[in-house]
């Protein structure tokens, strides 16, 4: 794999500078190699990995399980970009296994990414079946931990 893009991926908030020094690379060459990467369409956006519990206005995170009959003509493709369509949804992915599609779906409250299930995502013609799954809690995202286990006070007491 390509050694650029996997520091890109663990931290896009490397400077050019550093990445070519991490790299043994020119500064120019590097420049160059992510501007064709992004010209591509390889590397499509930078993102910072948020810990959003820390945050005042949250939100709320599902996994919605996808059953579908696929298309004769478009397959899969299809059902993808109608579900790619919905602000809620924000990732769509092709699974193998049980169900079809699994796909990250945000809302303010649960009761809103119910609703969002109900009314829009499970009225589609070929939705077989749905489950949502909340996400209560990340303990890791993207390769970035969250949760730092060594703050928890110890709780327990030594009785002798």
């Amino acid at each position: 794999m390509d050694k650029l893009l996997q520091l890109l991926a663990a931290n896009s908030g490397f400077t050019t500078a550093e990445i070519a020094s991490m790299l043994g690379e020119p500064e120019d060459y590097i420049k160059a190699q992510i501007k064709e990467y992004e010209n591509r369409g390889i590397i499509k956006g930078y993102q910072a990995v948020v810990n959003w519990e820390e945050v005042e206005d949250s939100y709320v995170e599902a996994l919605i399980e996808l059953k579908v009959t696929p298309k004769k003509e478009t397959g899969f493709d299809e059902m993808a970009e109608l579900c790619m369509a919905f602000e809620e949804v924000e990732s769509v992915y092709l699974m193998a296994g049980a169900y079809d599609f699994a796909l990250i779906v945000k809302g303010e409250t649960m009761q809103d990414i119910a609703m969002f299930v109900a009314k829009k995502l499970s009225t589609i013609d070929g939705v077989l079946s749905t489950g949502t799954h909340f996400i209560m809690r990340r303990y890791k995202d993207r390769g970035m931990n969250l949760t730092d286990f060594d703050d928890r006070a110890d709780g327990r007491n030594l009785i002798l």
